[in-house]
C-alpha cells in the first residue's frame, strides 16, 4: 500500500520486465521490485483484496497501479486479463482509478482504445530524458520524438498523462536535466516523477561503474539538481508525486544499490534545501548588523515545519551561524502551505513560497524574466 495522502491510496502491482525487450543500462526490475515471476490475474485479485482489507473505513480514494514500465508491451490478451480485475472493482465502486506505466514507443491508437475499454485513468510514460544522446547511451531504445508523439496522443484520448524523468544518467548533466524538465512542462502533464540514477546490482551500469566508465552523482549533487527541478515544476503548477526511489528491503545502499545518491528520505532533503534557499535569499536582503544577535520567529503550516527546520535542524543551524542569530524559533500556524510568517523584533513580513521560487529561478537564469 502506498499512501500519498490520508485520503488517497495506491495498490501497487508490479509487472517486472513483462513486455519489455530492452535492458536499459540502469534497470533491473527484479532487483527493484523484489519480484522475478510473472503476475497472473489471480495474483492481481489477491493483492487488491489484501490491500482493501487494510484500508480505513471512511471515504477514501483508491487506485490500482500497474508498475514495471512496459505494461502496454505485454500481449494484448494478457493486458485484457490483468485489467479485467481492477475494472471489476472499479465498476463495483470499491476503487476509483486505474493507472499504469509504460514506454513511449508502446503507445498507439489501438493500445489506447484497449485501455479506454478497461477504464484506465492515468498513463505514465518512462521518459527518463529528452536528450537523444542520453537516451541512446542509456539503452532506452526510443527517441525523444516518440515521447512527444505518445504524450500528445494520450492527452488527445482523454487520459491523465504522467511523465517520469531521471537525473544522472550516462551522458546527462544539470543543463540536460533542466532541458528535460522544461520540455515535460511544455507537455502539461497531470503528474511527474523524478528519480536519481542508482547503480543497481546485475545491471550494465554496474559493469560501467566497476570499469570506471560511469560516475554516479553524489547525494549533494543529486539534491542540488533535483531542487532546481522541483522548484521549476512547482512554479509551473505541475504536481510531482514522487522524488527518489521508494526504499524497500532490497533498495538500500550496501544491498542491491551498489552506488549512487540513495537516501530513504530523499524528497525531504530536497524540500528542506528549497526552504534553506528561500529563507537564505530573504534574510540576505537585510543589513546583517541590524539582525545580528536577534531571535527570529517563523510561523508555517504544520506540514512544512520539519522541512523548514531541515534534517537534524540543519537549516536552523546554517542560518543561525551565517547570520549570527541568537535563536531561530519555528511554530505551527494554521496558514496556507505556501506562506511563511517571519518575525524579528518589530519586523514582521510574509514570505510567499512561489514568489521566492520564481525569483530564484530567474536569478539562476533557469527561466527568463
Amino acid at each position: 500500500m502506498i499512501g500519498l495522502s490520508k485520503d488517497y491510496f495506491i495498490i501497487p502491482i508490479f509487472v517486472p520486465h513483462l513486455g519489455c525487450p530492452h535492458d536499459c543500462v540502469f534497470c533491473n526490475q527484479k532487483r527493484i521490485t523484489g519480484l522475478s515471476t510473472d503476475v497472473t490475474p489471480e495474483d492481481v485479485e489477491r493483492i487488491i483484496e489484501e490491500h482493501l482489507s487494510t484500508f480505513p473505513h471512511r471515504d477514501i480514494s483508491i487506485e490500482v497501479a500497474f508498475y514495471g514500465g512496459s505494461f502496454t508491451g505485454i500481449q494484448k490478451d494478457i493486458q485484457r486479463k490483468l485489467l479485467a480485475i481492477p475494472l471489476k472493482y472499479k465498476n463495483q465502486g470499491r476503487i476509483k482509478g486505474i493507472r499504469l506505466s509504460t514506454r513511449p514507443d508502446y503507445i498507439d491508437k489501438e493500445t489506447l482504445n484497449l485501455l479506454k475499454e478497461y477504464k484506465v485513468d492515468t498513463i505514465e510514460l518512462g521518459v527518463q530524458s529528452l536528450n537523444d544522446e542520453v537516451l541512446n547511451k542509456s539503452g532506452r531504445g526510443h527517441s525523444s520524438r516518440q515521447v512527444y508523439i505518445a504524450s500528445n496522443l494520450i492527452k488527445e484520448y482523454g487520459f491523465n498523462l504522467g511523465l517520469q524523468m531521471m537525473i544522472g544518467l550516462v551522458g546527462d548533466d544539470r543543463e540536460k536535466s533542466i532541458f528535460t524538465a522544461k520540455e515535460l512542462i511544455s507537455l502539461n502533464p497531470y503528474c511527474v516523477r523524478i528519480y536519481p540514477t542508482l547503480v543497481i546490482k546485475d545491471t550494465y551500469l554496474e559493469k560501467m561503474y566497476i570499469d570506471k566508465k560511469y560516475n554516479p552523482l553524489s547525494l549533494k549533487e543529486a539534491v542540488d539538481i533535483t531542487t532546481d527541478l522541483l522548484m521549476l515544476f512547482e512554479y509551473y503548477d505541475i504536481d510531482v508525486i514522487r522524488v527518489g526511489l521508494q526504499p524497500t528491503d532490497n533498495i538500500r545502499l550496501g544491498k542491491d544499490v551498489i552506488a549512487g545518491p540513495f537516501h530513504p528520505s530523499f524528497r525531504q532533503l530536497v524540500e528542506s534545501n528549497i526552504y534553506k534557499i528561500i529563507l537564505d535569499d530573504y534574510i540576505n536582503d537585510y543589513d546583517k548588523s541590524i539582525i545580528q544577535g536577534k531571535t527570529i520567529t517563523i510561523e508555517a503550516n504544520g506540514k512544512c515545519i520539519s522541512n523548514i527546520a531541515g534534517q537534524k535542524s540543519s537549516n536552523k543551524n546554517y542560518l543561525t551561524q551565517k547570520y549570527r542569530f541568537k535563536k531561530i524559533k519555528i511554530y505551527e500556524k494554521d496558514i496556507p502551505m505556501g506562506i511563511i510568517n517571519i518575525y524579528m523584533d518589530n519586523i514582521f513580513d510574509t514570505i510567499d513560497r512561489k514568489e521566492m521560487i520564481g525569483k530564484y529561478l530567474k536569478d539562476k537564469a533557469i527561466i527568463r524574466v
